[in-house]
């Protein structure tokens, strides 16, 4: 069943399967994608064990409203009162949250600040919320070593290809190349199918780009710790991420009390066009929220 829900001032568009009777498995995907980025074989596989799977479109894609940045500018609390205002359109006190990315980020400050939302976290190909990248990636762009203590930035490749000037639905495509790693096979009609019916359904595509402008604040609320969270927690996170490489997943492990990390060999960032890993992602999830 497709639902808009209001946010504030922002409509936004989600997707509810299952029954409402069974939990709730909260899906958050990760920067400026939609929120079909979750394979419909996850969603069916979680529904089939008995969950209520709802995913939905973050503002500035998809069938959701586009903002005005300069105008409205909003920061990962926004994006986080988005998902819980998702929960409250489908009247869900508390939902076992899964997010990748950005997505997962979102979920640790859920588990943070509102805790009575989460049931269970999923923090997928993520990084500690409190990390701040910026000062790594300056020093990587400028041919000079990580810093002491902080965490390794993206890989070469996924750096020169993120300064290529090309743009496009092919320049999407080998995004998703990219981020697929260098590890695993990469299934590039899925992901090309994936861009087009992203760019079909887009209301504005270029208003996704806000979401790198929202990751540009960093407000006390992102520095809590999260030894705070006490939501049973599972860490999945790729031993070929190009973007976050393995130390970041392990780094959020290790600051969540009681969590389990899960390296998943030959992963990269978004595992869903790697053949098999949408199979695995779904029963890690679905195990994690038994």
């Amino acid at each position: 069943m497709q639902t808009s829900i209001r946010s504030g001032r922002v409509r936004l568009w989600t997707e509810r399967f299952g029954s409402p009777a069974d939990p709730t498995v909260l899906l958050i995907m990760g920067t400026a994608t939609q929120g079909i980025g979750w394979p419909d074989a996850l969603v069916e596989g979680l529904v089939g064990i008995g969950r209520q799977v709802i995913r939905f479109d973050h503002r500035d894609t998809g069938r959701s409203d586009s903002v005005d940045f300069a105008a409205e500018p909003y920061a990962l609390a926004d994006l986080a009162a988005d998902a819980t205002a998702v929960l409250d359109g489908h009247d869900v006190a508390a939902a076992h949250v899964a997010g990748i990315s950005l997505g997962g980020t979102i979920g640790q400050w859920l588990a943070v600040h509102r805790p009575d939302r989460v049931r269970t976290l999923t923090a997928i190909s993520s990084s500690p919320m409190g990390h701040n990248p910026g000062p790594a990636w300056a020093r990587a762009f400028a041919g000079q070593p990580a810093a002491d203590g902080e965490l390794p930035p993206p890989t070469a490749r996924f750096r020169r290809h993120v300064t290529a000037p090309a743009r496009g639905l092919d320049a999407d495509v080998e995004t998703w190349r990219v981020l697929n790693g260098d590890v695993l096979p990469f299934d590039e009609p899925a992901a090309r199918r994936f861009v087009e019916e992203s760019y079909a359904r887009a209301r504005d595509l270029a208003a996704a780009t806000n979401h790198d402008l929202a990751g540009r604040h960093w407000d006390d609320d992102r520095r809590a710790p999260l030894s705070r969270i006490t939501a049973p927690t599972l860490v999945v996170h790729g031993d070929a991420d190009p973007l976050f490489p393995p130390a970041h997943g392990e780094a959020l492990a290790a600051q969540i009390p009681g969590s389990r990390l899960e390296i998943v060999p030959g992963m990269g960032h978004h595992p869903f066009f790697a053949p098999g890993l949408t199979r695995r992602i779904t029963e890690l999830i679905a195990r994690h929220t038994a």
